[in-house]
């Protein structure tokens, strides 16, 4: 995974002042792509913008954009890079709310087990999400040998990884 230093902290710069202050009129250029998915994913949830990931799924270059609401909710919106379509929006939990621990039969464990079963390495971020279907599953971020961070997302009810995809880069808080 790359993480950009000098770059990246100007455009979360553009990212903190975009997603705060009158992002409404905020109007990205028919070729960038970044601008398109940006404002996609500030219509299906204001607020601010903490970070964002650039990945490769299914080998579609996705963005993924973690953005934090007033109402203190955080969301995953996942925006195809070429189109600028919103693809997936997840909710982002605690481990311990109470819809998560609900669906949740697999356990955190179990869980990670199945992930660094198929893909090893070391376990850098969990993440609990209530899918847009009703249901809920683990991300796990994991560091391989070689250096490329994996997502690894395990469904918490039936256990099975239902996506992978490749980070390539992300700008942001983790």
């Amino acid at each position: 995974m790359l993480r950009l230093t000098l770059g990246a902290a100007v455009l979360a710069a553009a990212f903190a002042t975009t997603a705060n202050a009158g992002h409404e009129t905020f109007t990205p250029k028919s070729y960038d792509s970044l601008g398109k998915c940006l404002k996609a994913a500030l219509t299906k949830h204001d607020g601010k913008v903490v970070k964002v990931e650039y990945k490769s799924e299914k080998k579609a270059g996705v963005y993924e954009f973690d953005i934090e609401t007033p109402d203190g909710k955080a969301w995953d919106i996942e925006c195809n890079a070429k189109t600028g379509k919103i693809t997936e929006i997840e909710e982002e939990v605690k481990a311990d709310d109470a819809k998560f621990t609900a669906l949740a039969k697999v356990s955190e464990a179990d869980a990670k087990a199945t992930a660094l079963a198929a893909h090893p390495g070391k376990v850098v971020e969990v993440e609990y999400e209530l899918e847009p279907d009703g249901k809920a599953s683990y991300e796990f971020d994991i560091l391989e040998a070689d250096g490329e961070e994996i997502k690894v997302e395990v469904d918490a009810t039936t256990g099975k990884i239902v996506e992978v995809s490749y980070e390539n880069y992300q700008i942001g808080q983790e």
